[in-house]
């Protein structure tokens, strides 16, 4: 009988579950008792090594992000660090270059910080090498997906990346655009911007009718300057963003060019960040549960510190949210 057995039987969360074991506030009173019922019938019992090595240790949980003008990072950040206060866990928040490398990094923070465990948002899986082995500390990825890596250290919270960009380029093509310009990332195996692009390639590759579809792609940094210069780059072709915060430099691009949204150029993003909803017009977008991932890869960091517990890989659902673009 372990933790996730506990939360699987009662109904409640890991987070909600490890509240209660450690006596913690934060959780109701109707919660509680049934958690505890639970327990007695099952005859749990905390690992006590475990819970003694957790209360001993004085590091925090670190958090590295690649790139500082990503606006979904800085929301999942928000809600993570306030997720683990009401654990009393410290975080600390370190940010890098879009284009750095966060392992070398995170092995650095090892020696100097002696972190608990290490969440990565904007990771790129071509770095996690050989020298992920040098730290034994569990780790989370963000918004990428670390299957591939099979590595029982770490574990990954993403969407369907591939999915959801085709999703988008299907749309576009259905409201009529035969010429799509696509502004994203490096394209790279094993980078986000890599299953992004796959996306869209499959959708312009299967469709079938008479008239001929096709699309450019602009590889940028992830920033409103990046995708405004990228813009005007592609001129006349109809952009689809793989990022909110590119596809507003886009939208302020086609204003400054005497392009109107969406008479003259359709405009989509990616990602569903909260100022998506107050452009002019209003941003069509695919939106990623920020309060999804941020939840659970909290719970996974914490069985991962307190139980040893083996990695896991979830992916959540998306949405493409029509706005007005």
């Amino acid at each position: 009988m372990t933790i996730k057995d506990i939360a699987r039987i009662s109904g409640y969360g890991i987070g909600t579950v490890s509240r209660v074991i450690n006596n913690q506030t934060g959780v109701s009173d109707a919660a509680r008792e049934k958690i505890l019922r639970v327990i007695e019938e099952n005859g749990f019992e905390p690992n006590v090594n475990a819970k003694l090595l957790k209360m001993s240790a004085k590091s925090a949980v670190v958090v590295i992000i690649k790139g500082n003008q990503n606006m979904l990072f800085a929301d999942i950040v928000e809600r993570i660090q306030n997720l683990l206060a009401g654990y009393d866990e410290d975080v600390i928040v370190e940010y890098i270059d879009e284009d750095g490398d966060e392992i070398e990094y995170a092995i650095k923070l090892t020696h100097s910080v002696n972190p608990k465990g290490i969440m990565f948002l904007g990771a790129n899986l071509a770095l996690f090498d050989e020298r992920v082995k040098e730290f034994e500390i569990p780790g989370v990825i963000i918004t990428t997906g670390g299957e591939i890596l099979a590595n029982d250290n770490i574990s990954s919270i993403t969407i369907d990346d591939t999915a959801a960009t085709y999703d988008m380029t299907r749309y576009l093509l259905e409201k009529g655009h035969r010429r799509i310009g696509v502004i994203g990332g490096q394209v790279s195996e094993k980078q986000i911007s890599f299953n992004r692009y796959e996306g869209c390639k499959r959708a312009i590759d299967e469709w079938q009718h008479d008239d001929r579809a096709e699309f450019t792609y602009i590889p940028c940094r992830y920033s409103m300057k990046a995708g405004y210069e990228a813009t005007k780059r592609l001129l006349e072709e109809q952009p689809e963003a793989l990022s909110d915060t590119i596809a507003i430099g886009v939208m302020r691009a086609a204003a400054d060019l005497g392009k109107h949204i969406p008479e003259e150029l359709s405009v989509t993003g990616f990602d569903g960040i909260e100022l998506a909803g107050y452009c002019v017009p209003r941003l069509t977008t695919i939106k990623q549960n920020t309060e999804i991932m941020a939840s659970r890869s909290v719970d996974i960091m914490l069985k991962h510190i307190n139980y040893a517990a083996a990695g896991e890989h979830e992916i959540v659902t998306y949405s493409l949210i029509e706005g007005e673009s």
